[in-house]
């Protein structure tokens, strides 16, 4: 028993499948189009164009034609205004990605406290509570002598550390905030 429509349905498959196979080679011609470009930026925009292009299309349709002059350079964008720190648009975001923002902040370089306690732990250093209900550690092992109600002050150190200091003395100890 013979079926009629098989033939045709053999033709339609073997051409489909000539169509795709064509199509392939296309897109691998392509592809060593943009691996050949020499350019980072033009070899990138080379890959995204073609990803664009097979993405868009469906598998059996996505025969294109190669790329064969260089994709535009990008033009400079504006610079934000600093008051815009939130993007509100995609683009407006796009134009400020990588770009450090610029948000000034308050930071003391020195604070003047008043010592409420002092306990030293075995160890020999020092715990301070602070009239403000700050605690602070000794994170040194030098002898420094306080005494609760001393009036002192903490510093900013080289690499975040704290110095507590006495405006009548010179000597200071490192210290690190706990509470």
């Amino acid at each position: 028993m013979r079926l009629r429509f098989a033939a045709p349905t053999g033709w339609i498959a073997l051409s489909t499948l000539l169509f795709s196979l064509n199509a392939s080679a296309g897109i691998e011609q392509q592809l060593s189009q943009c691996a050949a470009k020499q350019d980072k930026l033009d070899r990138l925009i080379c890959y995204d164009k073609l990803a664009a292009k097979v993405g868009n299309k469906p598998q059996a349709s996505s025969h294109v034609a190669p790329v064969s002059k260089p994709a535009p350079a990008p033009q400079p964008k504006p610079a934000p205004q600093a008051a815009a720190v939130v993007a509100s648009t995609p683009a407006a975001a796009e134009a400020s990605f990588g770009k450090v923002q610029k948000v000034e902040k308050v930071e003391l370089d020195k604070v003047n406290l008043t010592v409420a306690t002092v306990k030293k732990n075995p160890y020999g250093a020092l715990t301070i509570t602070f009239d403000n209900g700050q605690v602070w550690k000794q994170s040194d092992t030098r002898r420094y002598r306080l005494k609760s109600g001393d009036k002192v002050y903490i510093e900013k150190g080289a690499l975040g550390s704290f110095l507590l200091g006495k405006e009548d003395t010179n000597a200071t100890i490192r210290v690190k905030r706990i509470d």
